[in-house]
């Protein structure tokens, strides 16, 4: 048995690689990350799917390894080399993530040292990493110490963290399910029923409340709908409100919402994924009136503070909810009990198994400081409004709603054509170009173009690009 045992050890130091080695390995990557980066004003912002991906499948699993430097350039082939460039300054659409580089080192630091953030006892370095951060999140949303979170992988588990939790404490129980009502818009992030379907809420009312003119919750309706459902023997529970719609970057009027929350006592959530960072701009202070009346609010950090996707985070109010909702013991962990100073990850969220995320968004924070985050998203609102007003200037664009955060959307209406199907002629159009890449939706049966900066390396060269590109698109004949 020895000498099987030794011989297995062999191969598997395999596993464990020398400085050498591992100096020869951070090498290649460290040039292919450059190349990355150094090519990234030459690159597109999309590039269509052709046969390229595919030669990635001549690169499956097999008893033998292989050396880096192919893997590296099948990577930059095949994977870098097709679909959308989210670190494109030309990425304005959906809602772009960051990768901003600090990010790629604190991922790095955590993977060698593999700590295990999801409990205090296990690495209580990094559990006041990520509880320092949270709590700092708080205090940014205007939240009490009594306040708590959790870093999440992103906004839909964010969703589904608050909701239940909202569920646990409002003491729902299955047979309630059909009675109680769950209130909305048709503007709510689709992760929102998402939630509700893992939730086991799928059974329960949506009400999805009217807009107004700029897409916003009307709280007037709102009320009354609450009032109707309450004569009718059903349980109002809980309502989602919107700081940035995905469309429009639309904000739902959040302290009436808040008021009628708490005269209705009903669980206020503000889904702020995509404009809660926004609170760094002091100028916009007055738009999050109400929002730290809030039960629960999700964030985003992988959006407008820029890190790479993965990265989310939930607030609640009232931490004692979420340990009422999340905290479980079991006998192989009774070795931490009665030993954590802090709270741990694990005890406040759906996840046990945790990397340790949050030096991702710590060590860009201290290297950088807030103020250059500050700037960036200051000049992204700057940067929308700009594009907004000179797009008009062009004969036959409609606009949506004056953008409040940093997405707008716009249209070309043509004399003799049917508008929805020209714009998306227009769409693809600018996709297959590739210098920029910009996102569409329907809204009431109109298809718009959506334009959203976010993506912190896009300027004002960008913006010039990209109404450059339409002017050039909507002469005649073009598109025709």
């Amino acid at each position: 048995m020895i000498n099987k045992i030794r011989e297995l050890e062999k191969l598997a130091r395999l596993l464990e690689p020398n400085e050498y080695q591992r100096g020869k390995w951070n090498a290649e990557v460290l040039d292919y990350a450059n190349a990355f980066l150094n090519n990234l004003n030459a690159s597109k912002a999309y590039i269509k799917a052709t046969e390229n991906s595919k030669e990635i499948y001549n690169f499956g699993i097999e008893e033998q390894g292989i050396e880096l430097a192919p893997l590296l350039e099948s990577t930059t082939k095949n994977i870098d080399g097709v679909g959308i460039n989210p670190a494109s300054s030309g990425h304005m659409g959906y809602i772009p993530g960051g990768g901003l580089y600090p990010s790629a080192l604190g991922d790095f630091i955590a993977a060698v040292s593999n700590r295990y953030a999801g409990v205090f006892y296990a690495a209580p370095g990094a559990v006041r990493v990520e509880n320092m951060l949270i709590r700092w999140m708080c205090r940014l949303m205007g939240y009490q110490d009594t306040a708590f979170g959790n870093l999440t992988s992103g906004g839909s588990v964010a969703n589904l963290i608050a909701l239940v939790t909202a569920r646990e404490v409002h003491g729902i129980k299955a047979r309630d399910f059909e009675r109680c009502v769950i209130y909305l818009t048709q503007q709510s992030h689709h992760s929102i029923i998402k939630a509700i379907q893992i939730s086991g809420l799928s059974e329960a009312q949506l009400r999805y409340i009217t807009l107004d003119e700029n897409l916003k919750l009307s709280s007037t309706h709102l009320e009354e709908a609450i009032i109707e459902d309450i004569k009718n023997g059903l349980i109002p529970f809980y309502i989602n409100a919107s700081f940035g719609t995905t469309n429009t970057g639309a904000i739902d009027p959040l302290k009436s919402i808040a008021t009628i929350a708490e005269k209705y006592k009903l669980w206020f959530h503000v889904d702020a994924a995509y404009g809660g960072f926004f609170k760094l701009v002091g100028k916009l202070d007055s738009k999050f009136e109400g929002i730290k009346e809030a039960d629960s609010i999700t964030l985003d950090p992988h959006k407008t503070l820029f890190l790479p996707y993965g990265t989310g985070t939930v607030l609640i109010k009232n931490k004692a909810h979420l340990l009422k909702t999340y905290h479980c013991l079991a006998d192989y962990m009774q070795d931490i009990v009665g030993r954590e100073d802090e709270i741990s990850p694990a005890d406040v969220s759906v996840e046990q198994t945790k990397h340790f995320r949050g030096m991702r968004m710590w060590l860009p924070l201290k290297l950088f400081g807030v103020k250059p985050f500050r700037a960036a998203l200051e000049e992204k609102l700057y940067l929308t409004k700009y594009f907004y007003n000179e797009i008009q200037k062009i004969t036959g664009i409609e606009v949506g709603p004056e953008p409040e955060l940093s997405v707008a959307i716009f249209r070309y209406v043509p004399k003799n054509e049917d508008a929805n199907a020209f714009n998306k002629k227009l769409i693809e159009a600018i996709q297959n170009d590739g210098r920029i890449f910009l996102s569409s939706t329907n809204i009431h049966t109109v298809f718009w173009i959506r334009i959203a900066v976010v993506q912190f390396k896009t300027h004002l060269k960008e913006i010039a690009l990209l109404l450059t590109i339409i002017k050039e698109l909507l002469k005649p004949g073009v598109l025709r």
